[in-house]
This record gives C-alpha cells, sequence and structure tokens, in this order.
C-alpha cells in the first residue's frame, strides 16, 4: 500500500506506530467489553467506551500523520509524552519492566521521529532539502 503524501520518512514512520498504538487502545477497547462484566464500582462497559474514545483519537493523530497532515503531529507528540510517563509507571514504581521496557523503547523511538529534523522541517512547511 502507497500513501501519497509529501511528508518525509519520520513522519510516515511516527504515524504506523502511533496509528499502531490507537489500535492496540482500541483492541484493550474490545477484550474489556468481551471479557469483563460489571460489578459494584466498576463499571466496564464505561471504561471500555473511555479507552475506546481516547484510542480512536490516537489512531486519528496516527492517519492524520500517514496522510501528511500537519495537525496531527502535536497530539502524536502529547500522546507520546503521556505514554513515556505510562511506561516509567510501569517499568518503575509498577514493578513490571516487562510492559513498561518495550512500551518506552517505541515511545522513544516515536518521540525521535516526531522530533527529526526532517520532521522538523516539514512542520514548518520548509519544503526545501
Amino acid at each position: 500500500m502507497r500513501i501519497a503524501s509529501d511528508a518525509p520518512r519520520t513522519i510516515l514512520g511516527a504515524g504506523g506506530l502511533v496509528a499502531l498504538q490507537g489500535l492496540a487502545g482500541l483492541v484493550f477497547a474490545v477484550i474489556l467489553v468481551v471479557s469483563g462484566s460489571s460489578t459494584p464500582g466498576n463499571n466496564v462497559y464505561g471504561e471500555a467506551a473511555y479507552f475506546a474514545v481516547i484510542s480512536a483519537g490516537v489512531l486519528a493523530a496516527g492517519v492524520g500523520l500517514l496522510l501528511g497532515k500537519y495537525w496531527a503531529r502535536s497530539p502524536a507528540i502529547v500522546v507520546e509524552i503521556l505514554l513515556l510517563g505510562v511506561a516509567w509507571y510501569a517499568f518503575g514504581p509498577s514493578h513490571r519492566p516487562e510492559i513498561g521496557l518495550p512500551l518506552g523503547l517505541v515511545v522513544l523511538g516515536t518521540l525521535v521521529l516526531l522530533f527529526h529534523t526532517r520532521s522538523s522541517a516539514w512542520a514548518q512547511g520548509d519544503t526545501e532539502g
């Protein structure tokens, strides 16, 4: 599949990673609905809806980057910074390095792509070079 975009490869790579994160969140929301049942004080359907809405926004940012839309870079950066905190918490206080380390590496890699020189030049409208 070829995406027609004047965006640099760094933006397209970041867009793919952000879109995969959004898809993973949607899969998580579906798993919550399928496997969970609401108990007093724990509304699984509300939680799944929350994750579905947030994940749909992340997916939209990823698709926007893949399509070369300038607006998608800022929300993607915000999501990655928030996920970096999630990865830190999973690695440290939660004592789950098997979750935190891979997530942290993906998030750092995505941030590197989003802040790359070519990505920044593209976001500022510099089409030369």
